[in-house]
C-alpha cells in the first residue's frame, strides 16, 4: 500500500468518525421539523447577475470559508480554498513570495505571484493586464465568499488559461453599527490582531476592517510585518447600487529565505539559503487600490454595470543578483450591458462589454552590494562600501495596456436546455522606454502587441430539478508578463521577439447537482491542448521559453454535504499532464510529464456543530511531482491533517469566540511549494511543522 493511499484511508476514516459523532449528538437533541437542505447555488463569477450553477456550462465552485470551516486566521489563501476540485494553493512560506494558485495545473510553476489564473475582488481586477497577479495585498479578513471557474475562461475575462477566482467582501451587518476585534497568537512568533466595523443605515451600508500580522516564520530569515485593511461603502436602491471600495497594504519587513535542496531540507527544513541571507534578500511593499462600481437594473430585466479602478504600488526588493525598485500605477474600467430578448421563438440573454486596463511601471535595478568584504577595493558596481545599492543597472519605463471586448448569448430551450455562445477579442500591448543608454549599455526600448480571439460554446441539459449535465469547448490565451519578455537568456537588448503567448483549447464534460437535498456534487472530465506553453528555466533570474505543445487530461470530483449537525466537503483531482512537442537543443522532452503538478490530490474536511460550539478536521494528501522538464527527479508526496475547535459565548449583546487550532498535526516534513527547472537543485520550499495557534474574537453583529 502506498503512503498516499494509506493517508487517504486515514483521512476518510477520520472524517467518517466526525460525521458519526455529529449524528450521535444530533440524536440527543429534539428532532427538527424537517431535515436541512442545501440550496441551489447561485454564482456571479460569470460576469452577470447571479445565475444558478445548474444552468451554466462550466466547472464552478463556490465556498464560504468561515461558514463551513470556522476558526481560520485569514493569513493565507491556502486556508480559504481548501477542498475545491482542480484547485491547488501552494504556500511558499516565504513572505516575499505570494502563494501559487493553480487551476488544472495552470499557474503551478509561477516564478512569483500568481500566473495563469485571473483574480478579481468585488468586480475590480487584481490581475494586471500582462497576466501577473500580486495577491500579497489581498485582504482576507473581510472575505465573504469565493467563486471559482475551473478551466479556460478566455471568452469571459481574457489573458488566463487556468480559470478565474472571484472574491467578494462579506455583506455589511443589518444593525446600524456593529464591531469585532480579534487576537491570535501561535507558533513561530505569530501575533495577529484584527478589527472590523460595519452597519446599515437606510439605503447606505458600510464595512471596514484593519489587521496587523507579525511573525518570525517557520523558516529562519522569514520574518514579516504587515498591515492591511479594506473599507467599503454601498448605496443601494430598488434599481441598483453604487459601491466604493478601498484596499490598503503595507509590509515594511518581509525576509526571503529562498528554496532548499533535497539534502538541505532533509537535514533541517527550517534553514534558509545562505546566499539569500548574505545578500539581504527581502522586500518592502506599499499598495493602495480604489474601485468604484455601479449597476442598474430595469423592470424588464436589462442590466447595466460599470467599474472603474486605480491603484498605486511601491516595491523595494533586494534579490541576490540585484536590488529591484518599482513604482507602479494601474488603472482601468469595465462596462457591461445585459438584456433579455426573445428571438426566433427562443429566450435569449444577450451580453456585451469591454475591459480596459493600464499598467505603468517605473523600474530601476541596482547592483546588490551587500556582503562585500570591508577591506576590498571598491568595484565598479559597488563604488561605496557598506551601501546596499550600487550603480544603476537598469532604468526604464514599462507600460502595458489591455483591451478586451466580449459578447455572449445564453439561449434557453424549453427551460431544460441551455446553450451558451461567446467570444472575446484581446489585445495586449507592451512598451519599454530605456532611460539608461550610454557607452556599451544597449538600448532595451521596444514594443510588442499580442492579440487573440477566444471563442467558446457550451451546452447544459437539466436532468430533473436538481441535476444537470454539461459540456463545453472553450479557448484562452495567456501572454508573457513584462518581466518575462524583458529577461532574455542571451542577454541581448530589447523585448524578446521569440517568446510568444500560449493558447489553450479545452473540451470538458460534467455532471452536477444535489442529491436528497443534502449532498451537492460536481464531477468533470477535461482535455486541454496548449500551444506554445510558457516554460520557466534558469537559476536566480528566471527566463522563459515556449514548448511546442502540451496536453492536459484529468478528472475532478467535488462533494459537499449537510448531514444533521455535520458539514462535510471533499475533492479529488487526477492529472495527466504531458509535453507533446518540446525540444530544447539536443533534448527531446516529448512524452514527459509536466513538472510541478501532483498526479493526484485529495482534500477533505468535516465540521461538527453542537449548540454554539464546533470542531473541524481537515485532511490533505498529494502525490509526487516531477521537478524538471527532463523528469530526472521528483518530489515526495505528502499528507497533512489540521484540527480546530471554536465556539461562541454570549454575554448580552456581546459574543466571545475562542479558537484553538493545530496545523500539521503529525508534524510531517514536506515541501509546500516546488520550484521547477532550477539548475542549482533548490527546488523545495518547506512547509511548517506542527503549528499551534489560539485566539479570541469579541464583538457583536459583524460576520466573518
Amino acid at each position: 500500500m502506498t503512503p498516499s493511499s494509506s493517508v487517504i484511508r486515514s483521512v476518510c476514516c477520520a472524517l467518517f468518525t466526525l460525521v458519526v459523532a455529529g449524528d450521535r449528538l444530533l440524536a440527543q437533541e429534539p428532532p427538527p421539523s424537517r431535515q436541512p437542505t442545501l440550496p441551489v447555488v447561485q454564482v456571479t463569477v460569470t460576469r452577470d447577475a447571479a445565475r444558478p450553477v445548474l444552468e451554466l456550462p462550466y466547472a464552478l465552485s463556490r465556498v464560504v470559508p468561515d461558514s463551513t470551516r470556522p476558526g481560520l486566521r485569514h493569513i493565507s489563501f491556502e486556508e480559504m480554498l481548501l477542498a475545491l476540485p482542480g484547485v491547488t494553493v501552494a504556500n511558499r512560506n516565504n513572505p516575499t513570495q505570494d502563494p501559487r494558485i493553480s487551476i488544472r495545473g495552470f499557474g503551478a510553476r509561477s516564478a512569483f505571484g500568481v500566473r495563469g489564473v485571473r483574480v478579481v475582488r468585488d468586480g475590480v481586477p487584481l490581475t494586471l493586464p500582462d497576466g501577473q497577479t500580486p495577491i500579497d495585498y489581498l485582504d482576507l479578513e473581510s472575505v465573504g465568499r469565493i467563486e471559482v471557474i475551473r478551466g479556460s475562461a478566455g471568452s469571459l475575462y481574457g489573458n488566463a488559461a487556468g480559470g478565474v477566482v472571484e472574491v467578494s467582501t462579506v455583506d455589511p451587518p443589518a444593525e446600524p453599527i456593529a464591531g469585532r476585534i480579534s487576537r491570535f497568537d501561535g507558533s513561530y512568533g505569530l501575533r495577529r490582531w484584527a478589527g472590523a466595523i460595519g452597519g446599515t443605515a437606510g439605503a447606505a451600508r458600510y464595512q471596514g476592517d484593519l489587521s496587523r500580522t507579525d511573525q518570525d516564520g517557520f523558516r529562519r530569515y522569514a520574518r514579516q510585518q504587515s498591515t492591511s485593511g479594506t473599507a467599503r461603502a454601498i448605496l443601494a436602491g430598488r434599481a441598483g447600487e453604487l459601491a466604493l471600495t478601498y484596499t490598503g497594504y503595507d509590509t515594511p519587513i518581509a525576509d526571503n529565505p529562498g528554496a532548499l535542496t533535497a539534502a538541505e531540507m532533509a537535514a533541517d527544513a527550517r534553514q534558509a539559503d545562505p546566499e539569500q541571507i548574505r545578500k539581504g534578500a527581502r522586500k518592502a511593499v506599499e499598495q493602495s487600490q480604489l474601485g468604484l462600481s455601479a449597476n442598474r437594473r430595469s423592470s424588464g430585466g436589462a442590466e447595466l454595470s460599470a467599474v472603474v479602478h486605480m491603484g498605486w504600488r511601491t516595491l523595494d526588493n533586494p534579490l541576490t543578483f540585484a536590488v529591484v525598485d518599482v513604482d507602479r500605477v494601474t488603472s482601468g474600467a469595465t462596462a457591461r450591458f445585459t438584456v433579455p430578448a426573445r428571438l426566433f421563438g427562443l429566450a435569449h440573454r444577450l451580453s456585451a462589454g469591454m475591459d480596459v486596463q493600464f499598467q505603468d511601471d517605473d523600474r530601476r535595478n541596482f547592483a546588490n552590494c551587500n556582503s562585500v568584504p570591508p577591506l576590498s577595493p571598491p568595484a565598479a558596481a559597488c563604488p561605496t562600501l557598506g551601501v546596499e545599492r550600487g550603480v544603476v543597472q537598469l532604468d526604464q519605463r514599462e507600460r502595458v495596456s489591455g483591451f478586451g471586448p466580449f459578447v455572449r448569448d445564453e439561449i434557453a430551450i424549453a427551460n431544460r436546455y441551455f446553450v451558451t455562445l461567446g467570444a472575446r477579442a484581446d489585445q495586449v500591448r507592451f512598451r519599454v522606454d530605456d532611460r539608461l543608454v550610454a557607452g556599451t549599455n544597449p538600448d532595451d526600448s521596444g514594443e510588442r502587441t499580442l492579440k487573440a480571439i477566444s471563442p467558446m460554446f457550451g451546452l447544459v441539459a437539466r436532468v430533473g430539478t436538481l441535476h444537470s449535465a454539461y459540456a463545453n469547448v472553450s479557448t484562452a490565451f495567456e501572454t508573457p508578463t513584462a518581466t518575462e519578455l524583458a529577461n532574455k537568456p542571451d542577454g541581448s537588448a530589447g523585448i524578446n521577439p521569440t517568446l510568444d503567448p500560449q493558447y489553450a483549447t479545452t473540451v470538458e464534460a460534467g455532471l452536477k447537482g444535489v442529491v436528497l437535498g443534502r449532498v451537492r456534487y460536481d464531477a468533470s472530465l477535461f482535455a486541454t491542448r496548449v500551444r506554445d506553453e510558457l516554460i520557466p528555466f534558469g537559476a536566480g533570474r528566471r527566463y522563459f521559453r515556449n514548448a511546442g505543445s502540451t496536453r492536459r487530461r484529468g478528472g475532478e470530483v467535488g462533494l459537499a454535504a449537510a448531514l444533521g449537525m455535520t458539514t462535510v466537503g471533499a475533492s479529488y483531482s487526477y492529472s495527466d499532464f504531458t509535453f507533446r512537442d518540446y525540444v530544447v537543443g539536443t533534448n527531446d522532452f516529448g512524452g514527459n510529464t509536466i513538472p510541478g503538478v501532483p498526479n493526484q490530490q485529495f482534500q477533505g474536511y468535516a465540521t461538527v456543530r453542537w449548540r454554539d460550539w464546533s470542531a473541524t478536521l481537515e485532511g490533505i494528501t498529494a502525490g509526487s511531482a516531477f521537478l524538471d522538464d527532463a523528469n530526472s527527479a521528483r518530489s515526495q508526496g505528502y499528507e497533512v491533517m489540521n484540527a480546530r475547535f471554536t465556539g461562541s459565548i454570549g454575554v448580552g449583546p456581546v459574543s466571545f469566540t475562542p479558537v484553538l487550532a493545530i496545523s500539521n498535526v503529525f508534524d510531517r516534513t514536506y515541501a509546500g511549494s516546488l520550484v521547477t527547472n532550477v539548475a542549482t537543485g533548490r527546488h523545495f520550499e518547506p512547509a511548517p511543522g506542527r503549528t499551534v495557534y489560539a485566539g479570541i474574537s469579541v464583538g457583536s453583529g459583524v460576520r466573518r
